[in-house]
Parts: structure tokens; C-alpha cells; sequence
């Protein structure tokens, strides 16, 4: 069904109709209503095209991935915001454009699309602690909302992130009040930004409990299953391993299970885990019972919210930034429990 269908089915003008859809002000709240209501039931979706030559805008939104973070788009972190985000767009009549780059090319992709005004806004993925994409995306003068933040002042600019600090002292302070004084932390790359928030709050929490920091217990590479797999093998081979260890991404999480496992350990008992990110579409953190103790924070939505961020942003490009820090939440499950008791030497004679 096109417009001119609807418009005839409803008995109203294709311009109240158009208005009605894109949420002009001057159409009544009850004509609104009508006019949804009989789209939704006719299957009616407006043409995209058509849409942005009435309203001067390109329908579309722009994802910029930097490739030199290589498994961000088969992460499924990543796949569970754009599938978020992705909800919304199509809610609102808009299209997704994924651009790849590489580190020297990023700056050209960012001013093309300023340039030639191929979408509406932007949604900035994975920002550094060094960064030099601020002073770039505000000199294109595009809409964007980072997911996250830059390194630095986070005042000036719209985005959204959440308590890395908070939710890893927060978890690292639950460990050691199990009686742990060995917790390792397996991060992400800590010249992103999330991962260094993460590595201050692990600290603060050491601090707060009087644990002394030991670099050989801080490990920083990928999220992946394998660097999970490695680095906990390396740290069991420790002449003073660790008896709990936190983890930046469920992904890792897996590695670190997996290397347990082979050693004989058994997770909640002999050695405690707490895993972040746990709530994917593709990753169930177990039933009623969580396998693991994690940080919960629902990627999917997070995805939602950013981009209904962004939207209003485009139709609002003078307002005042908007920013938003979410909170995990610390859920526990099987794989935490106290500090194993240390061994004691066998009885003489």
C-alpha cells in the first residue's frame, strides 16, 4: 500500500496523512493515532526516498568501525547494539549504513560523510583514551553520539556509557570481601577508554581494601575466547596465583572456564570468577541459576538508547549535549565463593 492508498482508506488529505507519520506538531493527537493505527494495520511503511526529499534529510544513519579493533563486528556485543539500535531506526523510517575503516583513513570517511551529507548523524563506536575524533566530528558540524566516552573532558558532546569504574571496584570489592587477596583482571586493550575506566576501578577497590596492585595479576589484550584461555593459564603458572580473577567480556570469560577446567579447578571452590557483559542474545548466562557472577549490563539496549539519543539530537542540533552513565548490576551466580583456605604442610613423623 503507498500513500496515495492510505490516505484514500483513511478519507484525509496524503499531506495530513505524511504530517501525521512524521510527527508534525499541527496534527492533532487523535489524527495521529488514527493515521498509526491504519498504517499498522495495512502493513503500510513509508517510502525512504520520498521521506527524506520532504523532510531534506538522508534517512540514514552512519556506524563508523575502526578495523584495527579486528573481531569488533563478529563480536556479539557489537551485533547485540546495532540489533538495538537497528529497532529504533526502523521504528522512525531510517536505514543503517556500516562503514569499515582503518586508522589512516578514518578521518578522510568522517569529513566524506559531513561532506556529502550521506546521513543524518553518526554513532561513534570504540573511543580511545588518546582520541582525536572530538575536535574532528565537531569541525564537520554532523550529529553524533559516542558510545562511550573520549579520554579526557566529557563535557561538549553527546554520549552514552557505562560506570566502568564503579561496576569494576564494585566487583573487585566483592572479591575481596570473600577474602580473596589474589585477583587478577584480565582487560580489554587499555588504550580503549572503557578498558582503562575499568582498570582504575579494579585499583580503587585494591586500595579501598588495602591490597597492594601486582602487575604480573593485570593482563591486557582482545576480548576473545582464546586470550582468556592463555592469559589464565599464564596466571595459574604463577609462583603465587591468583584465587579470583575479573573478567572485561563474557567472551573471555569462556577462555578463562575453559583453562580451569584443564587444571583441575573447579569454579565457586578453588578459584572465583566474575565475568562482565553477561546479557547477549547469542550468550545465556545459564538458567535460574547464573553460571557465572557478572556484571550485567544489556548491550541490546544499550543500542536502543543511543540511538533514540541520536535522533534527538538531529532534530534538535542546538540543544544542549546529552549524556547518560549507566550502572551495572553485580548478579551473583555459581562461580564466585570465599577465598580457598591455603594448604597446610603435612604433619611430621
Amino acid at each position: 500500500m503507498n500513500l496515495r492508498e492510505l490516505s484514500q482508506v483513511l478519507g484525509l488529505s496524503q499531506t495530513t496523512v505524511s504530517r501525521a507519520l512524521n510527527g508534525y506538531p499541527e496534527v492533532s493527537e487523535a489524527t495521529r493515532q488514527k493515521v498509526a493505527a491504519a498504517a499498522r494495520k495495512h502493513n503500510y511503511r513509508p517510502n525512504t526516498r520520498a521521506k527524506g526529499l520532504a523532510t531534506g534529510r538522508a534517512m540514514a544513519i552512519g556506524h563508523v568501525i575502526p578495523v584495527s579493533s579486528q573481531h569488533e563486528v563478529v563480536n556479539p556485543v557489537f551485533a547485540d547494539f546495532i540489533a538495538g539500535a537497528g529497532e529504533i531506526y526502523a521504528r522512525h523510517g531510517y536505514d543503517m549504513m556500516l562503514s569499515l575503516t582503518g586508522n589512516r583513513e578514518e578521518a578522510r570517511l568522517y569529513r566524506d560523510l559531513g561532506a556529502k551529507r550521506s546521513v543524518d548523524g553518526i554513532i561513534v563506536h570504540a573511543p580511545r583514551v588518546e582520541d582525536d575524533r572530538l575536535d574532528l566530528l565537531q569541525d564537520i558540524n554532523l550529529p553524533f553520539v559516542v558510545h562511550g566516552r573520549f579520554g579526557g573532558p566529557t563535557d561538549g558532546y553527546n554520549w552514552l556509557d557505562m560506570n566502568n569504574r564503579r561496576a569494576f571496584a564494585r566487583a573487585t570489592g566483592f572479591l575481596a570481601e570473600l577474602g580473596h587477596r589474589r585477583i587478577a583482571l584480565i582487560n580489554g586493550l587499555e588504550s580503549m577508554d572503557f578498558a582503562a575506566r575499568r582498570r582504575d576501578g579494579y585499583l580503587e577497590a585494591l586500595n579501598n581494601h588495602a591490597l597492594s596492585p601486582d602487575p604480573a595479576l593485570m593482563v591486557s589484550h582482545e576480548m576473545t575466547e582464546f586470550n582468556g584461555y592463555d592469559a589464565t593459564l599464564a596466571l595459574l603458572d604463577l609462583p603465587c596465583p591468583p584465587t579470583a580473577l575479573l573478567t572485561s567480556s563474557m567472551i573471555s570469560a569462556l577462555g578463562v572456564r575453559r583453562a580451569c577446567h584443564e587444571r583441575g579447578l573447579v569454579m565457586g571452590r578453588d578459584i572465583s570468577l566474575i565475568s562482565h557483559d553477561d546479557d547477549l542474545s547469542y550468550f545465556r548466562n545459564g538458567g535460574r541459576v547464573p553460571d557465572f557472577t557478572s556484571l550485567r549490563s544489556p548491550v541490546r539496549d544499550h543500542g536502543r538508547r543511543a540511538a533514540e539519543m541520536l535522533l534527538r539530537v538531529i532534530d534538535d542540533p542546538d540543544s544542549t549535549p546529552i549524556t547518560e552513565l549507566l550502572e551495572a548490576e553485580l548478579q551473583i551466580g555459581l562461580s564466585t565463593g570465599p577465598a580457598p583456605a591455603p594448604l597446610r604442610p603435612a604433619r611430621q613423623g
